[in-house]
């Protein structure tokens, strides 16, 4: 094993996860701090409630980018000889994760970011796009119909895991459907202030491209 190279590829990840979309594009824009608007996430879904559907489908673009872009460095550690072809589903994984991590808590931004739904995305799609295809759909269906990002974006993460399930979408490595569902479970877990809201029918619905300004 390489290990300078696995080492530095890994806090590559970290580093690319921490790029704040957000907040940069808030700031360069629109002159305001992201964070101290709506919900206070610095996130593709609190940028299309207080920005609008253009930076809001900028930011998420992006944010999927970097996820797909930091889990995509195990390959490069592949290719180079640096880990075995059985690693690589298990560095695909260590590579995302801190690039959620980055999302989470960027070093560009005093470690204050958004929920890492999007990079989570783009790290899913670099290690099982067929399954994460049928994910997006669930979710652009579920958003049509209730608007709530947070609903969409949780019923797309339970939707991969019980998907790992079926012979059609299981993968070779069990380790990923084990991933699936503490993936489903964190995402729970990290939308459970929009739990509350949707409850009391309160969270923030976003706007589609057809709605009238």
């Amino acid at each position: 094993m390489n290990l300078p190279l696995v080492l530095g590829l890994l806090v590559a990840a970290y580093f690319i996860g921490s790029i704040p979309t957000a907040l940069w594009v808030g700031r360069l824009f629109f002159g305001i701090d992201i964070r101290e608007h709506g919900s206070g996430n610095s996130g593709a879904t609190n940028t299309f409630r207080v920005l609008g559907k253009k930076p809001g489908s900028f930011v998420m673009a992006i944010d999927v980018l970097k996820g797909w872009a930091a889990t995509s460095l195990a390959s490069v550690m592949l290719n180079q000889g640096a880990i075995l072809p059985e690693q690589l589903l298990y560095y695909q994984i260590a590579c995302g994760v801190l690039a959620v991590l980055g999302h989470i808590y960027p070093i560009y931004a005093g470690f204050r970011g958004g929920k890492g739904v999007a990079t989570v995305l783009g790290m899913m799609l670099a290690i099982a796009p067929a399954t994460v295809g049928v994910c997006i759909l669930v979710f652009i269906i579920t958003l049509l119909i209730s608007r709530y990002v947070s609903l969409s974006s949780m019923t797309a993460g339970m939707t991969f895991a019980v998907l790992q399930l079926l012979p059609q979408f299981r993968p070779q490595n069990q380790l990923l459907v084990w991933f699936g569902f503490v993936l489903a479970v964190l995402l729970v877990y990290t939308h459970r202030a929009n739990i509350g809201r949707l409850r009391t029918g309160t969270e923030s619905r976003v706007p589609m491209p057809w709605d009238k300004k």
